[in-house]
């Protein structure tokens, strides 16, 4: 994968989890239980012996898993993690000699900055992609939004103090690549061989990256005048219509089309975080997207899209908070 390839793939899954493991021996078994959890990517870092092995391991029984270095001090570390099958390099901070080897050898690699002078060194350097580290306790998604001011084309990947507390604000911070942590994967229950916990702990990090909420139901009217007549009668429960062009909205919870819409008995519509990451959730789950449905922000990226399948016969689509 190129760089620019392995850096989509982070945006759309959204979260990278952060390994610290010490015994190599259960790098298959961890590998299997993220990949199983909807997180087939990880960060394994090298504070303990185990890492260089680890990464073989699971790079060798997971092909299709992107599992790179974390805490790569110099270049000598970078290689042997490169050698190891590492497919990029992370750094608590920025060391030029390490982005440079980097740089020069085609591995993707993100430095740690958490200040504008750091920033601004990596983008010297030629940088689009950064770690922002340790990110709570250097200001967590306020500086981040301060510092996509002065530098809006750097992407940031974000570690330090995230946790499911926090997590939906980092993942909706526009300059976030991807959250990383590691309380999915935490050392303990790696030596504990937990790997059902580690399995679940994967998957509920993921869902709750999408922060699916309920925006609306929506009914199809056989026409105008039938919308119309229901209107009426949601309002005497006192809910207050708006019209569209195409339907009209109940206190925005209740959507009555003037016509049969999508979904043989109508719409159920989520907001999400990001809704990239929720397409690639989705597929992931084995829904197909109808991409005939799409609509899209300024930036002519995807903000609505509704799937094929219905649940229940009702269509489902996702909007952008």
């Amino acid at each position: 994968m190129t760089e620019a390839e392995i850096f989509e793939f982070f945006h759309n899954l959204g979260i990278v989890p952060v390994v610290k493991i010490d015994d190599a021996s259960k790098a298959e078994k961890l590998a299997e239980a993220m990949v199983k959890g909807g997180i087939p990517c990880a960060e394994v870092t090298f504070r303990t012996d185990a890492a260089e092995e680890a990464i073989k391991r699971m790079s060798t029984a997971f092909p299709e898993m992107i599992v790179g270095a974390g805490t790569v001090l110099n270049p000598e570390t970078a290689e042997r993690a490169v050698k190891a099958g590492a497919k990029f390099i992370v750094s608590p901070g920025l060391d030029v000699d390490t982005v440079k080897w980097c740089q020069e050898n085609g591995v993707p690699v993100t430095p740690g900055v958490c200040t504008a002078s750091e920033v601004q060194k990596g983008v010297n350097l030629g940088l689009k992609v950064l770690k922002f580290f340790p990110a709570e306790s250097s200001g967590g998604v306020k500086m981040l939004k301060d510092l996509g001011g002065p530098f809006p084309q750097v992407k940031f990947m974000t570690t330090g103090g995230i946790n499911t507390a926090n997590l939906e604000e980092y993942a909706r911070a526009k300059n976030v690549l991807a959250v990383g942590g590691s309380w999915m994967v935490k050392a303990d229950l790696i030596n504990e061989d937990k790997w059902d916990e580690i399995e679940a702990l994967c998957r509920e990090a993921v869902t709750k990256l999408q922060g699916f909420e309920l925006a609306h139901f929506g009914i199809n009217a056989k026409c105008k005048d039938c919308a119309e007549a229901m209107t009426k009668k949601f309002g005497a429960f006192g809910m207050i219509p708006s019209a569209t062009s195409k339907s009209f909205f109940m206190d925005k919870s209740i959507e009555i089309m003037n016509e049969n819409g999508r979904g043989t008995h109508g719409h159920i519509g989520y907001k999400v975080n990001n809704v990239q990451r929720a397409m690639n959730y989705v597929k992931n789950l084995g829904y197909t997207i109808a991409e005939d449905s799409y609509t899209y922000d300024a930036s002519g990226k995807v903000k609505f899209f509704y799937v094929n399948e219905e649940i229940g016969g009702f269509a489902i689509h996702f909007m952008a908070k």
